[in-house]
């Protein structure tokens, strides 16, 4: 039996050589505006992204993190003392994966991860909602907590103890991935789905089509 096909799968735009960007930052710059038009300017939907990671045995973990910026690579932040913080102290490399459903599109980066400068970090932190600031300091993240209770009791302590700015706690802060290779998947008809994969080289980006 012939697999049934939607019709807006066959309106679903070209992913091809030709009209890929030479640079994969600015190819995944154009489609995350697309994913704002869809979903929404900074939406939880456009900017979320699967990051693994790896301790320094291989032991693999993954969680979803936000998107914050792009530049030469994907930032994002975090508590500096949660699990994948830990990973990538003694394995600076990581995996994201952005995935737009509505757009059948995904986009899979893999690079070295580093540290933002305090100042980066400073400068982000102080366009946080006050909450969401004080929920920073509050939270021992991937700490073992006797209970919810415990957690709103230390922000009623914290609101208390910063009634005007909030600095940003010493151990949260941004990173960059910076990314050796990207790859671009865009659903089509029939599951014969375009793939680009772009890898870099000492003299810039190589870009190759793969398989489905």
């Amino acid at each position: 039996m012939a697999e049934a096909t939607s019709p807006h799968e066959l309106a679903l735009p070209l992913l091809d050589e030709r009209s890929a960007r030479p640079d994969p930052l600015d190819q995944l710059r154009l489609w995350l505006v697309d994913a704002e038009a869809v979903y929404g300017p900074g939406s939880v939907e456009a900017t979320a992204m699967a990051l693994a990671t790896a301790d320094a045995v291989g032991r693999p973990s993954v969680r979803f993190v936000l998107l914050k910026g792009l530049d030469r690579g994907l930032v994002f932040y975090t508590n500096y003392r949660s699990r994948k913080a830990r990973d990538l102290a003694s394995n600076p490399r990581a995996s994201a994966a952005l995935w737009w459903p509505a757009l059948r599109r995904q986009a899979r980066v893999e690079g070295a991860v580093e540290r933002l400068a305090a100042e980066e970090s400073d400068a982000y932190f102080r366009t946080r909602p006050r909450l969401h600031q004080l929920s920073a300091w509050a939270s021992p993240q991937s700490e073992v907590v006797p209970e919810r209770a415990f957690l709103e009791r230390r922000l009623q302590e914290l609101d208390a103890e910063f009634p005007c700015e909030v600095p940003r706690p010493p151990f949260w802060g941004g990173y960059r991935l910076v990314p050796d290779r990207l790859e671009f998947w865009q659903g089509r008809e029939g599951r014969l789905h375009d793939r680009l994969q772009y890898t870099r080289r000492h003299d810039g980006w190589v870009l190759a089509r793969l398989a489905p």
